[in-house]
This record gives C-alpha cells, sequence and structure tokens, in this order.
C-alpha cells in the first residue's frame, strides 16, 4: 500500500529524524559504485571444493568458498578485473576480464586441475552472458570498452541509444523525470531537475541506465535513473590523451544558405583531451587527473555587416552599416572540463576517496536573426562543479557500509554584458530590422535577455550493505539534499518616458514587478530499505522509500485574496507551505523457466518534486494586488505548496540467451502517470481570475521493447533495440492549460498524445573489430515522426485537433572507424567519425503546421521568414578525424 501525507507538526519530521538517526549510528552506505561477484568452485569431476582462496587484487578483494563450492564477493569497485583462484594441491586458474557492474550481480564458476608437480598457471578470459536472467527490470550497461567502439563523445550521446529513450524523455515521461547521478550520488540541478554536469567519454568507466522501475534506494525520479560510474586511479602510472579536428560538409545544394552565411571550417570541432593515473607517495594510494578542452562552432556564420551601435532610419529605410563584414559564427561552445580523483587504501578495509569534476563553458545560441549584427546576440555562461568525499569500510568479508558527502555547485548566465548599469545598451538600444530588409535582420541593437540561476547543494547520501546469507543481501540507506537555489533577473531593462523623453531605466531588485534574483533554501530527506533474496533459481528484490519534502516558502491562506487586498474580503495572510512525505513500495521478480531463458515482473511507485523553478518563479502573490475582473494578466503563478508527482509502473519481460552469442530481451510496460504540474484558474472575490500551478495534469504510457544483442562472432557484432509506445496525457506542459485559455481555445482537460510521442524507435548497432587492431561501428536510428498541431487556415482558429498530425519518419546514421597500432607499451589509434553520415535534413525537428512539412508552407509569403531561416533543419553531415595515444608502466 502506497501513501502520500501532507502534514505541517512535528511528528513526520521527528519521525524522520528517528530513522536518519539509527541509519547513522550504523554507519550507512553508498550504492551505485560498486558489484557482487559470486560463483562455485568444482574439480573435475564437478565436486564442489571448499576452502578454495578467490582473490580480486586489483580491488584488494577474496573470500573462501564454503563446503558446497561456493563464495561471494561484495563491494567491488565497477570495471573489469582478473579473478585469481588457488588452493593447495590445484593447479591455479586465473581468470580474465571479469566484468563487474554496479549494483549488480556477475556470476563466475571455475573448475579446478589436481596437480601433484608444479604445473603453470591456467588461464582462461571470461566471457559475460549474453542474458542476464537475474536482472528484474530494465537495464542496459555500457561497459568503457563498449564506449570507445561507439560514435558518441557525450554522456546523453549513449543514454539516447538506448530502447525507451527519445530525445531524453525515458518512455513517454516529461523531461526532467530522470535521476542524474556521479558514482551513486544525484547530480541533478534542482532548480530543473536536469543534469548539472557534462560529462565525456574519455571519464567513464561504466554507465548504467535503467529505464523502467528501479531499486528503492534511487528517489526524485519517476522515469529513469542512469549513473555514470568515472574511471578510477591505477595501481600502475598509465597515461592517455586524445586529439581530434574536424567540421560541416555540406551536400551539394548547401541547404539552399547563402554561401556567404556557410563555409566548412575544419577547425570548427575540436576536442583536446589528456589523462594520467598511477599511485601517490602513501602506500595504498592512487590518483586521477584528467582534463579537456572542446570547441565546437555550429555551421552557420554571420557577416558583421553592422554593429550594435549603429543608427538606421526605418522609417525611411536608410540603413548604414560600419561593420568589417568579418565572419563570425552565429553559435559556437567553448568549454574545459575535468576531474581530479585521489583514493586511498592506506587502511585496513577501508577506502577513502576524494573526486571533483568541473565544467565551464562560454557559448552562444544561433539566432538566425542576428545574422547580419551577429555581435548583438546574448551570450551563456556556465560553470558547474561537483566534489566531495567517499567513505567505505568494510566491516567483515560480508558486510560494509560507505557515506558520501557532495556539493553540486551549478551557475549558469544568460546576458550580452554583465553589469546592468553597462552603458552599451544604452549606445544600441534593442535589436531593430526591416522586414522588407534581408527579411527582417536585425541591423542594429543587443539582445536585452538578463537571465542568473544558481544552484549549491550539499548531498549526504549511505548506505548499510549485509549479505547475510548467500542468498540474501539486505540494504538500508538515507539521502539528504539541501539545495540553496538563486535565480531571476539581475537588473530588467525597460524604455519609460523620464520628462517626455523615452529613456532605458534599469530596474533592480523591486518586488513583486522586478523581483531581480530571488532565493530559496527548500530541503529534501529519504530513507530506505532494499532486500534482494536468491532462493533456488527464483530472485526477489523487494524495497520501501520514505521521501520528505519541505519548501520553507509561505503563501495566502485564502486564494480568493490572493495579495489580501481586496476589500470586505476576509483576510488572507501568509501561511507556511505544508510538508510533503510518501512512501513508495518496489518490487521486482525474475524467474529462470530455463537455464537459458527467465521471466520478470517489476512493480513501483515513483515519486518526485516537479523542477524548483516551476514551483517558486512568479511565487509572490502580491503582484495580484491590483488584479480586477477583465484586467491585465500577471502570468502563471508559482506555487511551492505542490505535492509530489507519482507515477506508478509496472512491466512484465522475457529474456533468453538463444546461443551463446545471441540473445533476446523482450519488455512489456504501463505507466499510471498522476498529480503532474498542470494549472488551474483561481477565482477571486471581486471576480477576477489568474492562473496558478498545482498537481491537475495526469497521463499514461503503455508499450514494449524488443531487444537483440549478438555478441561478437568473428568480426562482427550487433545490437538491434525497437520500442512501440502510446504516451498520452492532457498536457505536454505544465503552462500549456494557461496558454491555450490565453489564445482563446478550450482549456478543458483531455487525453492526446504528448509531443514528444514517438510511436516507432528503431536503433541498431553494427561493429566490425579485431582486438588491439581495427574496429569499425556504425550507429542506425529510425524513427517515426512526432506529434504536432495541423492548421488548415492562416491565423486565429485554423488549427485542428492538439497533436491530431504527425511528423515525417526520419533516418539517421553516424559512423566511428579507427586503427590502432603499438610500439612498445605505447598504444597509438587513428580515428574518423562521421555524424549525420548522408546529410539528412529533417530529424524529428521543425515541420509548417500547414503542410505538416519541414520543406514547404501552403503559406509561403506568410511563413517567408521561416522558409528563410535555415535553423529549422538539422545539423548537417560533421567530419572529424583524430589520433589518440595511451601507455605507461606495465603491470
Amino acid at each position: 500500500m502506497c501513501r502520500h501525507r501532507n502534514g505541517r507538526g512535528v511528528p513526520g519530521v521527528v519521525a524522520l529524524g528517528v530513522v536518519l538517526l539509527s541509519l547513522c549510528g550504523a554507519q550507512a552506505a553508498l550504492a551505485g559504485t560498486s558489484g557482487k561477484l559470486s560463483g562455485r568452485v568444482l574439480d573435475q569431476k564437478k565436486q564442489p571444493l571448499g576452502g578454495v582462496n578467490v582473490a580480486v587484487p586489483a580491488a584488494r578483494l577474496g573470500a573462501a568458498t564454503d563446503l558446497q563450492g561456493r563464495y561471494s564477493i561484495i563491494g567491488i569497485p565497477a570495471g573489469t578485473y582478473d579473478v585469481k583462484f588457488n588452493l593447495l594441491g590445484y593447479a591455479p586458474v586465473t581468470v580474465q576480464n571479469v566484468l563487474i557492474s554496479s549494483d549488480n550481480t556477475t556470476s563466475l564458476d571455475a573448475t579446478m586441475t589436481e596437480q601433484t608437480v608444479m604445473t603453470k598457471e591456467v588461464v582462461v578470459t571470461a566471457r559475460r552472458p549474453v542474458v542476464d536472467l537475474k536482472i528484474t527490470s530494465t537495464m542496459a550497461t555500457v561497459s568503457r570498452d563498449d564506449i570507445k567502439k561507439l560514435p558518441v563523445q557525450e554522456l546523453t550521446d549513449l543514454v539516447n541509444l538506448q530502447a525507451g529513450v527519445v530525445d531524453g524523455h525515458f518512455r513517454g515521461g516529461r523531461a526532467g523525470e530522470v535521476q542524474y547521478q556521479v558514482d551513486g550520488v544525484s547530480v541533478n540541478n534542482s532548480y530543473d531537475n536536469t543534469s548539472s554536469l557534462r560529462l565525456d567519454r574519455s571519464l567513464i568507466e561504466e554507465v548504467q541506465v535503467i529505464s523502467g522501475t528501479f531499486d528503492a534506494e534511487y528517489g526524485q525520479a519517476m522515469s529513469g535513473v542512469v549513473n555514470a560510474v568515472l574511471r578510477r586511479g591505477t595501481e600502475q602510472f598509465r597515461w592517455d590523451a586524445e586529439l581530434l579536428a574536424g567540421g560541416f560538409a555540406y551536400g551539394r545544394d548547401r541547404r539552399g544558405i547563402d554561401p556567404a552565411f556557410s563555409e566548412f571550417n575544419p577547425l570548427g570541432t575540436h576536442n583536446l583531451q589528456a589523462s594520467m593515473s598511477g599511485p601517490l607517495p602513501v602506500p595504498g594510494s592512487f590518483f586521477l587527473l584528467s582534463a579537456r578542452h572542446y570547441g565546437f562552432e555550429d555551421y552557420l556564420y554571420g557577416t558583421r555587416l553592422f554593429v550594435p551601435t549603429d543608427s538606421a532610419d526605418l522609417a525611411r529605410k536608410v540603413f548604414r552599416p560600419s561593420g568589417d563584414s568579418k565572419k563570425l559564427p552565429l553559435g559556437y561552445n567553448h568549454e574545459w572540463s575535468g576531474v581530479a580523483k585521489l583514493t586511498s587504501r592506506g587502511f585496513k578495509g577501508s577506502e577513502l576517496n576524494y573526486q571533483a569534476v568541473f565544467d565551464a563553458q562560454e557559448s552562444q545560441r544561433s539566432n538566425w536573426g542576428f545574422r547580419l549584427d551577429p555581435d548583438g546576440e546574448s551570450g551563456q555562461h556556465t560553470f558547474s562543479i561537483v566534489h566531495g568525499l567517499d567513505w567505505t569500510q568494510t566491516l567483515r568479508k560480508t558486510l560494509y557500509y560507505t557515506s558520501s558527502v557532495r556539493q553540486n555547485f551549478f551557475h549558469y548566465q544568460d546576458m550580452r554584458f554583465p553589469d546592468a548599469y553597462d552603458e552599451r545598451y544604452d549606445e544600441a538600444g534593442p535589436p531593430l530590422g526591416d522586414a522588407s530588409y534581408q527579411l527582417g535582420a536585425y541591423v542594429q541593437g543587443v539582445d536585452f535577455t538578463r537571465f542568473e540561476q544558481k544552484t549549491s547543494t550539499i548531498v549526504w547520501k549511505s548506505s548499510l550493505v549485509d549479505q547475510i546469507t548467500r542468498d540474501q543481501q539486505i540494504k538500508v540507506g538515507a539521502e539528504f539534499q539541501w539545495p540553496r537555489i538563486w535565480f531571476g533577473n539581475p537588473g530588467t531593462l525597460v524604455y519609460t518616458q523620464v520628462g517626455g523623453v523615452n529613456r532605458l531605466v534599469r530596474h533592480e531588485n523591486e518586488p513583486p514587478n522586478y523581483p531581480g534574483v530571488q532565493y530559496y533554501r527548500p530541503y529534501l530527506a529519504a530513507a530506505y530499505a532494499q532486500e534482494d533474496l536468491e532462493w533456488n533459481d527464483l530472485r526477489i528484490r523487494a524495497g520501501l522509500r520514505f521521501e520528505y519534502f519541505n519548501a520553507r516558502a509561505a503563501l495566502p491562506s485564502d486564494l480568493e485574496n490572493p495579495a489580501n487586498s481586496i476589500a470586505g474580503a476576509p483576510p488572507s495572510p501568509l501561511r507556511p507551505t505544508t510538508r510533503k512525505t510518501s512512501l513508495a513500495p518496489r518490487l521486482g521478480v525474475s524467474y529462470p523457466v530455463t537455464k537459458d531463458a527467465a521471466l520478470f515482473f517489476a512493480y513501483g511507485h515513483f515519486y518526485q518534486m516537479p523542477a524548483m523553478g516551476d514551483l517558486f518563479r512568479n511565487a509572490d502573490y502580491s503582484i495580484l494586488k491590483d488584479l480586477q475582473s477583465s484586467g491585465v494578466t500577471y502570468g502563471v503563478m508559482g506555487n511551492p505548496d505542490i505535492k509530489p508527482e507519482e507515477t506508478v509502473q509496472y512491466q512484465f519481460g522475457y529474456k533468453q540467451a538463444i546461443t551463446e552469442w545471441l540473445g533476446v530481451d523482450v519488455n512489456v510496460f504501463y505507466k499510471d502517470v498522476r498529480d503532474l504540474l498542470g494549472v488551474e484558474f483561481i477565482t477571486t472575490y471581486n471576480d477576477a481570475e489568474y492562473p496558478r500551478l498545482t498537481n491537475v495534469d495526469f497521463g499514461n504510457v503503455i508499450g514494449f521493447t524488443v531487444a537483440f544483442e549478438q555478441r561478437q562472432r568473428g568480426l562482427v557484432s550487433t545490437a538491434l533495440d525497437y520500442t512501440w509506445q502510446l504516451g498520452q496525457g492532457n498536457s505536454s506542459d505544465p503552462r500549456e492549460t494557461a496558454t491555450r485559455a490565453a489564445a482563446g481555445e478550450d482549456p478543458r482537460p483531455r487525453e492526446i498524445p504528448f509531443v514528444w510521442d514517438q510511436r516507432h524507435t528503431l536503433n541498431m548497432t553494427v561493429t566490425l573489430s579485431r582486438a588491439n587492431d581495427f574496429s569499425l561501428s556504425s550507429v542506425v536510428r529510425v524513427v517515426s515522426g512526432q506529434p504536432y498541431t495541423p492548421a488548415i487556415a492562416a491565423g486565429f482558429g485554423g488549427g485542428l485537433g492538439a497533436n491530431s498530425g504527425r511528423k515525417p519518419s526520419a533516418l539517421l546514421v553516424d559512423l566511428r572507424g579507427e586503427k590502432t597500432l603499438r610500439t612498445g607499451d605505447t598504444t597509438m589509434s587513428l580515428f574518423a567519425r562521421a555524424f549525420n553520415l548522408f546529410d539528412t535534413r529533417y530529424f524529428n525537428g521543425f515541420v509548417f503546421d500547414n503542410s505538416g512539412s519541414p520543406y514547404y508552407s501552403r503559406y509561403p509569403t506568410t511563413d517567408r521568414f521561416t522558409l528563410a531561416d535555415p535553423t529549422r533543419y538539422y545539423a548537417p553531415r560533421r567530419i572529424e578525424i583524430g589520433v589518440s595515444l595511451g601507455g605507461g608502466r606495465s603491470s
């Protein structure tokens, strides 16, 4: 039974405190970075061998087999290891390349041979099962070796290749319903529930993408979890580096873009990455350092024909260009990122880890309107860092805990000049153009956008893992997040009549109309218990999660008198928002029906607070003090008293290893989505009306996935997955209802397809490779069209049913090839990548609502500006070449 409760009193906080303190007393432990190794050791007669020493030297962990020959090793950091088996009187066995995945059990059996004289060690290479029959949900694990072969650069590229994922939407859910983690700890920005980091593939040891139900240890997510496990320091000194460069290569017709605004730049994209790892002078201590510089220039260029301070006589259509006609990229991104990681195992049974991951970007979005005045565009500046300590302590071979404390810091600015009083704003004025000149291109002025957002979150997460018996593991844990959030406009620029003269006036921190940058301090806490039971062939994972949220804000006590300003109405003083609690059960069951096939079922309730930016934006109700019937609108009001959104998920699956190298996974799922953020309309005592956010939206998703994996046979390996889904609800965006009402459309709830409802999705990866020699991989994506609202006539009232049309289907192909050369301990690889190999112009982007096509409009005169804007197309073919180097001392 799942319960949700609002409460204003102390008991909820006390109960939570008791749970957290009890877990702290147990020194609980973090999940998401380590896995388990188990199996059985037999002799040549298939009899169990007891007392065999099973060791994972690189992880400094091991165990001994029992009388049935079984063993279990927990708390192994994710990665690839050699496992050694030793017993007096038997030839030692080493199994190489054993892959350990986070929160998963790797099965490894061994057979040992009696020896009467000294013989050489038996060395074998492990082969991961093509299908993991013990997983009780849908989880894709991509190892570092797999990532190297794919034409991808960042974590998001990997995520979008997984079954059930469409442009960051997991199984039909809204954006922001996924928790992104680094080494098992959330890196989500509470402001918008998106990842605060961009992770380059060079930093990643393993990526887990859970697109269905997930265990109780994961919270603040309704659709999925992405856990990136970073590389660790090594016992031997190692180094690697990568350099690549490339640019966009247009098709023969250059997409109809004037050559003045397009060109091939062979250094338009460039990436330089270097890392090194090895031992520190302190015994049992290691380090990893990595740095990356990335540069990207978009395929569209502006020509500096005008500068922002030019002054045109628009009334007489006289233009006065003073630019130097230099070409500048309309959009670009310059990025520095890296990681520093220090690990110490100097104390027996313990590991202390400090890591810092940072990302700094200076960028600019492509805006076709600024193609003749490129210096007038607003620029974006982003800095983020996630750093903190992890402590792991093994109390005995079957019991360990880990505690983690992190700071997630994110700072974003979108503005042309840092200072609102910069005189260049006055000299340039706002961007202006004339429709009869270059289709409305701006001929003077700068963008007046001024926005800032900053989040600093302290995250504490712990869990305790106890392998009670060989078949039963218990995990309990707790988590606390304290985000401090700043966002708003650091100065609003408005032209105002001052003394009969139109002047640019700055408004800074003048609530309620110009509130400036606001500050909020909510907090979240959670506790959970999770059991993993393996009984004979049956595996059961059951858990329960408790979550708590306090917005630490206040709202009017009577919404019909929102600003406490209506004469004769009951008083409406501010009152604190209520505390929110939820209790979420999770269950997963896997049952092998044969030695090569299994059925699984999973069910769970998943809660998540909406993005804090939505809750707190425009949440000062004193702005409504002059609200009158049929008066001016003040926008959708925020609401810090929102309940958590809820999704109930069900999934049923079948997986089978058809052969040792070919496996299939079939999954059917259903999601019931409730209490989504939406808009309600409040009528005041003076018959005025205003919209505000609350839990009124809903939806549901049904679908299935089919995935095939073919392990390497000869030179070829392939992976193929297909997703069919139907996602629908009353709105795709929290403010959609208010937007429809403002446009005179029917705002009443109804079920329509979500705008990201991609009915058919097919991903295929084909790889030809030979170890330490070469690889050639291709990723093919075929998708059906997403919904749009058709229009039968231009202007108001010309639209048909919302989202009743479908955009065209699309095909996208990416390619990567690599050749490896070795010289002593140094490895060099030459590689090339091609993104959008066939120069596809359209891939589920913009279409004209009157034609359903991105290429033409039924009303070319009305849509002439959009027809001339090439940003409506998908980016053209991009070709990159590079070299990677690696080496160091051999072990």
